[in-house]
Formats: C-alpha cells, sequence, structure tokens
C-alpha cells in the first residue's frame, strides 16, 4: 500500500515529513505513529492506515512535498498489491496562533543538519535563528526530540545569542545576579505544558517584535443590552447557548474596518499588508492552561446572527480540542474577551503578525450624564471599556484613535434589536 501525504486543511497543499517513526523492514500497527508531518501552523503525527511491514521509504526526513506525493510503501500481510491511500492522522500540536508567523523564514540562517538527525526544519530554523545548540534544550517530544515549542520556549527564557551574555557572576548591569529561585517545602512545582510555553513564547517574541500603543474608549452598551434584554432568552431556547457582547462587538468592528482598513492589516518583513476580507481571531482560554486564536473567516461578510453562532462553534471546538489547521491560522484581527470576569482594562497582546487587537472589559451599570434637548440628565446605563493595543510601525494614535471613535459610534447607535427579528 502506498502511503502519500494527506492534505492537513483545506489551504494545505505541502507538508515537511519532519521525522519517520519506522525504517525499512521494520512492522507497523495499524493505527500506529509511522511518521510526523510539519507546516508552518501545525506538527502533527499520521497513523498507518493498515498493519504490515514497511518496505521502502520513499521521501527522507527533511524533505517538504505537495499534497498527495508518494512517501512510503507498506506491504500488507497478505502481500496485497499497492494501493495508494493517505495515513490518517493521529494526533496534532495545537499551536497557538501566529507562533511561527512571526518568524520570517527568509530572514533566519537554517542549523547545519550535523546537529542531530531527529531535528525537523522548522526546528533547524527556529534554532539557527535564536544560536541556541540542541544540548542546549531538552526535549519533550518522542524519544526526547526537540519540537518547535521546546525552541520557543528556550527562546523565551532567555536562551540563544539574540542578547548578549553578560560575564559570568554579572548581570548585563553589571551587578551580580540575584539567586535563582528555589521551591521551597510549602511550595508547589507545576511543568509547562505545551500549549503553555508556546504560549509564553509567542507573548515575548510579540513583545519583541512590535512598538506596542495602548488606547482605550468608554462605550454606553444601551443599546446592545436593550437587544439582549428583550431576545436573549429565546435566542438560548433556540440556539442552546448565551447571546454575549461579542457578537456585538465583532459586527462594529467589522464595520468600523471598513473605514479605517489599516487597522485589518500585518506585517510581512518591512512592508505592511492591507486585508481586505476581515478574519478575525477569537481568542479563546483553555481551563488557564494556554490561548488558542480561532479564527472566523470573512466576518465582515456576516450578520449578526451568524457571527454569534460561529463564535460559539469556534469557542466550544477550541476547548474541545477538535478544530482542524486551517481554523486555526489566517487571522487578521483579533478580538480578547475577559468581560465575563469583570475586568476594568486590559492592555491585549498583539497575535503578531497583525497590527492590531482589541480587548473586551467588563461591563457594569454607572451613573452617566446624557445631553438632551431640555439639558442634562444623569442616568444608570451599562458601560465598558474597549482597549486596543496596536503596532505603531503600522499607523499613529490618531488613527486607532479614529477607529475606537467609530466603533464607540457603532455600538451606541446601531438598531440591535432590528438585527434579531
Amino acid at each position: 500500500m502506498d502511503i502519500i501525504m494527506p492534505q492537513l486543511g483545506e489551504t494545505v497543499v505541502e507538508g515537511t515529513v519532519a521525522l519517520w517513526h519506522k525504517k525499512p523492514g521494520d512492522t507497523v500497527a495499524a493505527d500506529e505513529s509511522l511518521f510526523e508531518v510539519e507546516t508552518e501552523k501545525v506538527t502533527m503525527e499520521i497513523a498507518s492506515p493498515v498493519a504490515g511491514i514497511v518496505r521502502e521509504i520513499l521521501v527522507p526526513a527533511g524533505t517538504t512535498v505537495k499534497v498527495g506525493t508518494r512517501l512510503a510503501v507498506v506491504e500488507t500481510a497478505a502481500g496485497a498489491a499497492p494501493k495508494s491511500s493517505a495515513a490518517e492522522p493521529a494526533k496534532a500540536t495545537p499551536p497557538v496562533a501566529g507562533a511561527s508567523a512571526a518568524i520570517p523564514a527568509a530572514a533566519t540562517a537554517p542549523l547545519a543538519r550535523d546537529a542531530s538527525a531527529k531535528l525537523s526544519p522548522v526546528v533547524r530554523r527556529l534554532m539557527g535563528e535564536s544560536g541556541l545548540r540542541p544540548e542546549q534544550i531538552q526535549g519533550t517530544g518522542r524519544d526526547g526530540r526537540i519540537t518547535p515549542e521546546d525552541v520557543l520556549a528556550a527562546m523565551a527564557s532567555g536562551g540563544g545569542t539574540a542578547t548578549p551574555a553578560p560575564a559570568p557572576g554579572r548581570s548585563a548591569a553589571g551587578i551580580a545576579p540575584a539567586p535563582a529561585p528555589v521551591a521551597g517545602p510549602d511550595d508547589r512545582v507545576v511543568p509547562l505544558n505545551k500549549v503553555r510555553r508556546a504560549t509564553a513564547a509567542h507573548m515575548v517574541r510579540s513583545v519583541a517584535t512590535s512598538p506596542h500603543t495602548l488606547q482605550a474608549i468608554e462605550v454606553d452598551f444601551h443599546k446592545v443590552e436593550q437587544a439582549r434584554r428583550a431576545r436573549g432568552a429565546g435566542w438560548k431556547e433556540q440556539n442552546g447557548f448565551a447571546l454575549t457582547y461579542l457578537p456585538f462587538v465583532c459586527a462594529a468592528v467589522c464595520e468600523a474596518i471598513a473605514e479605517f482598513p489599516y487597522v485589518n492589516s500585518s506585517f510581512d518583513n518591512d512592508e505592511l499588508i492591507v486585508h481586505r476580507r476581515v478574519h478575525l481571531g477569537i481568542a479563546v482560554d483553555l481551563a488557564f492552561e494556554g490561548l488558542l486564536a480561532p479564527v472566523l473567516r470573512d466576518a465582515n461578510r456576516r450578520d449578526l446572527r451568524a457571527l454569534a453562532v460561529q463564535i460559539a462553534a469556534l469557542v466550544a471546538g477550541a476547548r474541545a480540542g477538535s478544530l482542524s489547521a486551517d481554523e486555526l491560522k489566517g487571522g487578521t484581527y483579533t478580538i480578547s474577551n475577559s468581560g465575563s470576569f469583570g475586568t476594568l482594562i486590559t492592555a491585549p497582546i498583539i497575535n503578531q503578525p497583525q497590527a492590531a487587537i482589541l480587548s473586551i472589559d467588563g461591563v457594569h451599570k454607572k451613573p452617566v450624564v446624557i445631553e438632551g434637548p431640555d439639558g442634562d440628565a444623569i442616568v444608570v446605563r451599562p458601560i465598558g471599556i474597549l482597549a486596543q493595543s496596536f503596532d505603531h510601525r503600522a499607523f499613529d494614535g490618531a488613527y486607532s484613535a479614529a477607529f475606537l471613535r467609530r466603533l464607540k459610534q457603532e455600538l451606541e447607535e446601531r438598531d440591535w434589536l432590528a438585527e434579531l427579528n
């Protein structure tokens, strides 16, 4: 039976054979891991579809090939004639959105292949950029193999040559460094899992890459709350989940982006790519163990109802670990929602290589002054803060402020109730 490069996602056209778990002559069981494939966004173990003997490996580890390419031949126990078949994915390592996108391949110096035969192309590229060596990294993959997440974690902890190392016993400021913390008898040591380490590394790289600037605006959610109160109970009964503030904000963001398109952009080396389509990344907390940002594609082409349904599906899929590689990449603007915890204001970290990210914080009832034809009046309204972190290389504060003003106007003045009828 021919083993071919599988289709790992709707838009994925090629993959890199990162590692073979079997060699010619080895036996393999059905559903046993046969090899690993890497793309820019996911590392996946591929299982053999049949039991048999590996007769040939046609594509060596480290080679990038198109989907459908013959990779190996497995002879079944009965010696059946070869039949083309794609191996089944065994398990995927969930990526943090944008974790590898912030590392331009063309700008890196690949690591020499003499370091270790187990290093995949992506790992070599990351190590070549950081200056790290295999002996400096503790591998957590199969048989101790170094994974991309291991390299990112080492970079986040200060490994590599990006920052010159101080002389022994001295810090960069010329002062003796503080001793490393030691766990005491009352402390609990919690090893970071892959998602948490990758999340941490991505955040560190983002702060180092982009000059973050924060702006925030106060929004009166009165009309949004009117729509939620009037339609919320029926919506939950019909759809099985609550109608939150998030889809309303997403809809308003799409309208504001239409007037301020640079907000919906990404960096590619020294160029700014302004996207015509709005693919919203929705930050999802994974039970406090890390973050994913599944992508709601073409959000600007969906109405309020469709946005709410699709957001709920993406959040559920992220927490269940059932999203495909395509659903975790390609975002052009990200929205983070911590409002359910009652936060006041959050300075979110940009999801590289995007140019901006929006935080939705808690909505609280407050007395506000309303201007009317008969004078001012004090009323109680649901007030929340929307905070945008943006890359100052992409646009300036005035542009960001104008975008936020348009977003506020959309949320406060739009007839949301009519859109839910």
